[in-house]
């Protein structure tokens, strides 16, 4: 299986910058992550497209992820997207408004701790993400949490820091 990730930035790549005191967005950590992976049958190219922390982006960002997404389509089974939590609904709504009847999954995560922290996320939502890429129909899906969302109609639950359909009632 031909899986193409795209990385963002956000806060699943955030590194701590000893001289500043602060987390940034500097590289992307997708390298270190699959290759704790054991990947028998999945050959992965890595695009990095921006390191940005979501809040940053800008309408011309999003369209530049979306080119990314439409470039990567003839090249892969599915695609998988690296991107910040807070506007990553904004970025799915965006993908799948350009892309209504993709040929193909693409499956968008990210976490809310840094990869490099202890308690963080990222593995497990990276992990999710490759395998819902195997297994999902063509469509436009963020996958986090133990659970995969179909767009449209996903937002970030800020309160269980997790994402849920915009139709469910709040936990």
């Amino acid at each position: 299986m031909k899986v193409t990730i795209l990385t963002t930035g956000g806060t699943i790549s955030k590194t701590y910058d000893e001289h500043e005191g602060a987390l940034r967005n500097v590289r992307s950590v997708l390298d270190e992550i699959i290759a704790n992976l054991r990947l028998p049958d999945q050959f992965i190219r890595h695009v990095n497209v921006m390191n940005k922390d979501s809040l940053d982006m800008t309408d011309e960002d999003r369209n530049a992820i979306v080119a990314a997404v439409k470039e990567a389509h003839s090249a892969s089974d599915a695609i998988v997207l690296l991107h910040g939590t807070d506007t990553l609904s904004t970025t799915g709504e965006a993908i799948h408004s350009a892309l209504p009847n993709p040929e193909l999954p693409v499956i968008l995560t990210g976490a809310m701790r840094p990869y490099e922290f202890r308690d963080s996320d990222a593995l497990q939502n990276v992990i999710e993400a490759l395998l819902a890429a195997r297994l999902m129909e063509p469509g436009v899906y963020v996958a986090m949490h133990n659970r995969v969302l179909r767009f449209p109609g996903v937002e970030k639950d800020r309160q269980s820091l997790t994402f849920r359909r915009v139709s469910e009632p709040r936990k």
